[in-house]
């Protein structure tokens, strides 16, 4: 595999929340891949024409097909060496399966599962965090049955372009809110925490399918900057000319958030576990592989103020984003 160079991609779950950002990023790809494919049920051909039509235009292959047929998944994977899972939360407990498949492919050599995000293996209480629960799963499908494949995690972090935007009524839990000039913080605000924007999640996979030798076998931690929530306030207060209201939540009182959110099974707990997470240092390492990327140079990615920019401009929420 010493001379591999992925060239036909097939991306599950790429019109989701960063599925959008990795599948517009490959076909933007300098040097470019041979083919990009688009893995996307028949509801989200329906659904999402408009996007469909735009990434055709710039080179996007398109196969509709059901994600739990393995004929489907099966006919998908012919020719392709390369599988990207973007899938979310909702599609995560399938993973297994298309690993599966994917090994007994002729075709793929290299798969990059669903792991943009927190890091699920941070530390030693990372294993019995509920939100990891599915993705811990698919890494010990990975260890005791995958030998053939070529597996690469690519780990980001929090979406800094999410992460800067509340919880709707659990505004406690963290987030900025441009409009009253309100920013939540848990803990003291001054501890680091690693982020990805959301568009360098994007630069990042394409960084690692060009470096394939350098990615095998690794789980990937890359970010764009490292800061603290005070220092992301101070750059709000600059951009918006303004002094806002801060309003703290000690992380003491986060687990008994948490604790009633599950109880209760509300999906927001989910937010409230990972910004916990996030908060506690759940994102940092003593170096990332940003250089391993080739992407460690001043300008390599977004910076703060690019971030806090798009925050203010709601820019992931906006359909024309690409």
């Amino acid at each position: 595999m010493s001379s591999f160079s992925p060239k036909k991609i097939l991306i599950f779950g790429g019109t989701g929340t960063i599925g959008k950002y990795i599948t517009t990023s490959l076909l933007r790809a300098k040097p470019a891949f041979d083919q990009v494919i688009l893995f996307t049920s028949p509801n989200g051909a329906a659904t999402k024409k408009d996007l469909l039509s735009k990434w055709e235009k710039d080179g996007l292959s398109i196969i509709v097909g059901n994600l739990e047929s393995e004929a489907d998944v099966r006919a998908a994977y012919q020719g392709v060496d390369t599988v990207i899972s973007a899938v979310g939360r909702g599609g995560l407990q399938h993973q297994v399966d298309l690993l599966r498949w994917a090994e007994q492919s002729e075709s793929v050599q290299w798969f990059l599962p669903s792991e943009f995000g927190t890091d699920i293996e941070h530390n030693d209480k990372s294993p019995n965090e509920k939100t990891h629960q599915l993705k811990l799963k698919t890494r010990k499908y990975i260890k005791e049955h995958i030998k053939r494949l070529n597996i690469t995690y690519v780990v980001t972090g929090p979406y800094f372009d999410m992460w800067v935007h509340t919880v709707p009524g659990l505004e406690l839990a963290g987030g900025f809110n441009p409009e009253t000039k309100e920013a939540y913080i848990l803990g003291d605000g001054e501890g680091k925490v690693g982020f990805c924007t959301m568009w360098d999640v994007g630069k990042f996979v394409v960084a690692t399918l060009h470096h394939p030798q350098q990615s095998f076998g690794k789980a990937l931690k890359v970010q764009s900057f490292i800061v603290s929530p005070k220092e992301v306030l101070a750059e709000y207060e600059k951009q918006t000319g303004a002094k806002w209201t801060v309003k703290t939540t000690p992380l003491s009182e986060v687990a008994p958030l948490e604790a009633d959110l599950w109880e209760k099974g509300n999906p927001k707990a989910t937010s409230v576990t990972l910004r916990r997470i996030w908060a506690e240092g759940g994102t940092l390492y003593e170096k990332n592989d940003n250089e391993l990327l080739g992407l460690g140079k001043p300008g390599d990615l977004d910076s703060l103020e690019v971030g806090v920019k798009r925050g203010l401009e709601n820019a992931w929420l906006k359909t024309d984003t690409f």
